[in-house]
């Protein structure tokens, strides 16, 4: 009774989800997820679904990934494990408007995603804001062990982290270079899908393209499910998380 509860209401909010669009909501998630999973354009999709037989303009596809991609980080971050207690900490630079724009990020020693944040600057209001969220996010669960670069602003960040309550006591803060080996892979593994000319149009549009990033990057790595991880079970997984019937199923 409580799975086909749970199974009425996902189907419920799929129709909610997808009300007013022109195409099926299947085939919606799959060239969403198509953008944020390869790197891809969107004129590269309007013309691999034009081989299927679908006519999809490529500025349909924008409106899609801006609509869709916060949804599907908001569904897949249910499933996220929580972080070991050892958090390593880093920025990247993402091109907006043809600007340099900061993308903090934290993952844990085991690679597992913690947190992010898109920030306008690199300073130490832009690194409180990020401990702020991520801190927040999960107040059950405070790291012991944080790992960063040289960056200056990062200490004093901790320390106001640790008088505003969001610390429950002060982690050991290391800083080395080969503890951020890591973090600097991931930063890459999440940017390969990014637009590589010109960059984001907005901030905006950066803001809630990244949100699709980082969730498929999380499909990608898994959420300690036992058996295989395919693309067929990521597939179905993000399939279920809007309620819809599985695209392809053996």
């Amino acid at each position: 009774m409580i799975l086909s509860a749970i199974a009425a209401k996902l189907k419920q909010r799929a129709r909610d989800d997808f009300r007013g669009r022109h195409f099926e909501a299947t085939l919606i998630v799959q060239a969403v997820s198509w953008y944020l999973r390869y790197p891809l354009s969107y004129r590269d999709i309007e013309e691999m679904l034009l081989e299927r037989g679908l006519e999809v303009d490529h500025s349909t596809l924008n409106r899609w990934v801006l609509a869709y991609a916060p949804q599907v980080g908001k569904r897949l971050r249910q499933f996220r494990r929580p972080h070991c207690g050892s958090v390593r900490i880093d920025e990247t630079y993402i091109k907006v408007r043809g600007q340099w724009r900061y993308l903090y990020r934290a993952i844990d020693k085991h690679g597992q995603a913690v947190d992010f944040l898109l920030t306008a600057n690199r300073d130490l209001d832009a690194a409180k804001r990020f401990f702020r969220k991520m801190f927040s996010a999960e107040p059950l669960l405070a790291p012991d062990r944080i790992g960063t670069d040289g960056a200056g602003p990062y200490p004093p960040a901790i320390a106001e982290s640790r008088k505003e309550g969001l610390l429950p006591r002060m982690p050991t803060h290391h800083v080395t270079k080969h503890l951020q080996q890591g973090i600097e892979s991931d930063h890459f593994r999440v940017k390969r899908a990014m637009p590589r000319v010109g960059g984001f149009r907005s901030f905006n549009t950066a803001r809630r393209t990244i949100q699709g990033f980082e969730a498929m990057l999380w499909l990608r790595k898994g959420f300690g499910f036992a058996g295989a991880w395919t693309i067929r079970e990521q597939n179905y997984l993000l399939a279920c998380c809007f309620g819809l019937p599985v695209a392809n199923k053996a």
